[in-house]
């Protein structure tokens, strides 16, 4: 009897623990979240650069419009319009002194700076760009941070 409880919690405690595992890995990929917040109007005075989002592969794809934009106070920040990304995962907002940006390993090999956790992976959102940024921002990516993933590019020019 007692070698069964011994199986029967070990069986549940790992079945328990996979459970978890699942729900963190794969929950992102039914669960979306939605954001709306005010991005700034984008004329030749406030936008410093544009792009827009495009696929890191068939199953990391992203869509909308990125820019970088100067504040009335004179900081600079990351706007993205019109976004939906494939959700995932500890997702990050980077940006990424490589003005071409086609993989993870070109993330990793270009200067980059995580801007923060993404807000949600649909909609209108701004990140602040610290003004102790030490290169020429090339291009903005979401990058799952944990495993080291891009999930997609917005080049800007």
């Amino acid at each position: 009897m007692r070698k069964l409880v011994v199986i029967v919690s070990i069986v549940w405690i790992a079945g328990f623990a996979m459970g978890n595992a699942f729900w963190y890995l794969a929950s992102p990929l039914w669960i979306d979240r939605t954001v709306s917040e005010h991005v700034p109007t984008l004329n030749p005075q406030t936008a410093l650069k544009t792009g827009e989002f495009m696929n890191a592969d068939s199953a990391h794809r992203g869509q909308g419009a990125a820019a970088i934009t100067k504040t009335d106070g004179g900081r600079k920040m990351v706007s993205f319009t019109n976004f939906k990304v494939t959700n995932g995962p500890d997702l990050k907002v980077y940006v990424v002194e490589a003005s071409t940006v086609s993989n993870s390993d070109s993330v990793l090999q270009s200067r980059h700076r995580s801007l923060g956790t993404l807000k949600g992976n649909i909609g209108n959102q701004n990140y602040a760009i610290p003004d102790d940024l030490e290169f020429e921002v090339g291009s903005v990516v979401i990058w799952c941070e944990q495993f080291s993933v891009l999930f997609s590019a917005a080049a800007l020019k």
